[in-house]
C-alpha cells in the first residue's frame, strides 16, 4: 500500500525516477541543489534502462519544493517522476519501509556503500572532476550579479554548478571558484565568467588583460608539464598563449594545489583552458583507475577512506570550500581527494570491512620495513612526535623508526621505518608515508616518490616467490611494475625468513606486496595440507 500523504508529507526524502540513463550525474547535481541542501543522494538499482535516486534534503520544505518543481520535469525525450519515500530517520521505529507500486521494495536504508565507498552501484560516468578557477575578489560581485541573477543565468545556460568560494581568505585578493560539469559545461562557464570580468575591467578602465587562473593540484601537475615541460609548450604553441605555474614552494599542507596562469586573448585563453583540463583529467582518471585496481586486491578496502591517492597524496585541500563538506554525492570523482581523513572515516559510517580476513576472522598482522631519506625523518615524526602519533592511530598500525646508530636500520641517506599492522594498515600508513614526502618536496615535483620496501617471507616460500627460473618474479614486476629481488645466499633469521625487496611507486609497491602475500598464504596452506596428511612430525631429526 501507499504510505498514507500525512505521514510522507512529512519526508525529507524524495525519489526521482525515470531519470536518463546518460545524464551527467553533476547535471542532476546542480538540478536537485536549485531547491535546497542535498544533504544525500543514493541510487537505487533497478532494472530499467532508467536511473532512480533517493535524494535526502536538509528541510521537508525543500524537499516540498523540489517534489513540486520536478514533477513532469522534461529532460531529453524523458518526464520525471516524482514522489515522497518514507524518511527512516523520522519515520517511527515500528515503520518498516513500504514497497512501492510494483511490488520492488525501495531499499531504504539498505544501500550500504560498496567496494570504493559509493552508495548503490552508480552506472559509469564521466568522473566529476571540476574546473578550479582563481578569479581577482572585486570582480566576485559581478560573476554573481544583482540578486544572484548572473550566476544563475550562466549556470543554467552551461548546465553546471558554480560554488564561489567568498568566505575564504579573508582580505585575499583572489578568490576560489568551482565549476562542477561536463568538460564542455566548464569551459563554456570559464569563458562567461572571463567575459564577465573583462566588461567589467573595461568599465572600471582597468585596462591590462586579466589572465585565466586555473588552480590544478599538485599531484597532477608533473603530468600537464609533461616530460622536459613538452605538454605545456605544446598547448602553448597550438593556443598562441604563455603559460606559467606557481613555484612548489608555495604550496603547504594545507593548500596542495598550484596557479596555472594563461595569458593571451580571452579566445586563445578559453582554447587553453580546454587543453590544461583535458591533461588534468586524463592524469586523475589514470589515478582513479589504479586506484580501483589496488581496490579489487584487497576486497572490502575503502579507498575513500583513505584520503591517499595515485602518488599517496591526499587530493584535495581543505582550501577547496564547501564542496569539502558535502558528502552527499555518490564519491565518484573528486571525494577520494579529500584530505582530512577524519573527516572521512565519518562520512561512511564506521570503518570499511578489514582487507584480508583468514579462518578466524581475525586480521593477518603484516610486518613492513620502508626506507625513506633521513632528512625526512624529522617531518615524519613532527613536532613533538605528533605527526606520527595521527598517522599511527589513522592507519591503525604500528609505527616506528629505528634509531639512527643501529647500523642495521640504515642505507646510505636513508632510515628504515618497521610498520606493524594488517593489510588495509599497512595500505593507509604507507600510502600516507609516501604522500608526506611528495609534499614536504623530499621528491622533484615531476618525480614520483619511489622508495624501497622489504618483507619477510618464509625461506619455504623465497623458491616460489622467484619462480622457476625467475619466471615468478619477472612476472611479478612486469604486473606491478615495481622492481622485486630476493637476495640469493641469505641465511634464514631465527624464524626461518629471509627478505624480498621491493622498490617502485606506492602503488606499485602495494600490488607486489599483495602479491607476494598470497604467494606466501598458498605455501602456507599447502603445507598446513601436508602436515596434516603425514602422521610425522615435521620436525624430523636434525
Amino acid at each position: 500500500a501507499a504510505p498514507n500523504r500525512e505521514q510522507t508529507a512529512r519526508s525529507r526524502k524524495i525519489q526521482l525516477r525515470n531519470i536518463p540513463p546518460d545524464l551527467q550525474w553533476e547535471v542532476l547535481d546542480a538540478l536537485l541543489a536549485q531547491y535546497g541542501t542535498v544533504e544525500n543522494v543514493e541510487q537505487v538499482n533497478t532494472d530499467t534502462e532508467t536511473a532512480v535516486v533517493n535524494v535526502t534534503y536538509a528541510t521537508k520544505e525543500e524537499a516540498k519544493e523540489a517534489i513540486e518543481k520536478l514533477k513532469g520535469h522534461q529532460f531529453e525525450d524523458y518526464s520525471f517522476k516524482v514522489s515522497y519515500i518514507v524518511d527512516m530517520d523520522a519515520a517511527p521505529p515500528d515503520q518498516a519501509p513500504r514497497t512501492r507500486r510494483g511490488g520492488r521494495s525501495s531499499r531504504e536504508g539498505g544501500s550500504q556503500p560498496g567496494p570504493s565507498g559509493d552508495y548503490g552501484s552508480p552506472r559509469t560516468r564521466q568522473h566529476d572532476f571540476p574546473l578550479r578557477m582563481l578569479v581577482p575578489s572585486q570582480f566576485v560581485g559581478a560573476i554573481i550579479g544583482k540578486e544572484g541573477l548572473t550566476i544563475k543565468n550562466f549556470t543554467k545556460q552551461t548546465q553546471s554548478k558554480v560554488d564561489i568560494h567568498r568566505k575564504e581568505n579573508a582580505g585575499a585578493a583572489e578568490k576560489p571558484i568551482t565549476i562542477h560539469s561536463t568538460p564542455e559545461g566548464c569551459s563554456a562557464a570559464c569563458r562567461m565568467i572571463l567575459d564577465i570580468m573583462q566588461k567589467e575591467a573595461n568599465e572600471t578602465k582597468t585596462s591590462e588583460d586579466i589572465p585565466l587562473k586555473i588552480l590544478a593540484h599538485n599531484s597532477l601537475v608533473g603530468r600537464l608539464i609533461g616530460k622536459e615541460g613538452r605538454n605545456l609548450k605544446k598547448i602553448e604553441e597550438d593556443t598562441g598563449t604563455k603559460i606559467t605555474i606557481s613555484s612548489l614552494h608555495d604550496l603547504t599542507i594545507h593548500n596542495l594545489e598550484r596557479i596555472v596562469t594563461v595569458k593571451g586573448t580571452l579566445d586563445d585563453c578559453c582554447k587553453a583552458q580546454v587543453e590544461i583540463l583535458k591533461k588534468l583529467m586524463e592524469a586523475s582518471e589514470n589515478d582513479i583507475a589504479a586506484m580501483n585496481q589496488q581496490a579489487n586486491l584487497i576486497p572490502g578496502l575503502n579507498l575513500n577512506a583513505l584520503g591517499i591517492f595515485s602518488s599517496g597524496l591526499p587530493m584535495l585541500p581543505p582550501a577547496a570550500g564547501p564542496r569539502c563538506a558535502v558528502p552527499h554525492m555518490a564519491p565518484a570523482g573528486y571525494n577520494p581527494f579529500l584530505s582530512h581523513s577524519s573527516h572521512l572515516s565519518g562520512l561512511y559510517g564506521g570503518p570499511p570491512a578489514s582487507a584480508i580476513t583468514h579462518q578466524h576472522s581475525t586480521p593477518e598482522q603484516e610486518v613492513v620495513y620502508l626506507f625513506i631519506p633521513t632528512q625526512a625523518v624529522g617531518a615524519l615524526i613532527g613536532k613533538k612526535g605528533q605527526h606520527i602519533k595521527q598517522l599511527a592511530h589513522f592507519a591503525g598500525a604500528s609505527i616506528k623508526i629505528a634509531p639512527a646508530e643501529n647500523p642495521d636500520s640504515r642505507m646510505d641517506g636513508e632510515r628504515m621505518v618497521t610498520i606493524t599492522g594488517n593489510a588495509e594498515a599497512q595500505f593507509k600508513a604507507q600510502g600516507r608515508i609516501f604522500g608526506k614526502l611528495k609534499e614536504e618536496n623530499f621528491f622533484s615535483a615531476k618525480e614520483e616518490v619511489k622508495l624501497e620496501t622489504h618483507i619477510k617471507v618464509p625461506s619455504t616460500a623465497a623458491g616460489r616467490v622467484i619462480g622457476k627460473g625467475g619466471k615468478t618474479v619477472n612476472e611479478l614486476q612486469n604486473l606491478t611494475s615495481a622492481e622485486v629481488i630476493v637476495p640469493r645466499d641469505q641465511t634464514p633469521d631465527e624464524n626461518d625468513e629471509v627478505f624480498v625487496k621491493i622498490s617502485g611507486h606506492f602503488f606499485a609497491s602495494q600490488t607486489a606486496q599483495r602479491k607476494i602475500r598470497e604467494i606466501i598464504q598458498q605455501v602456507k596452506q599447502q603445507e598446513q595440507k601436508h602436515q596434516q596428511g603425514t602422521a610425522v612430525s615435521p620436525h624430523h631429526a636434525k
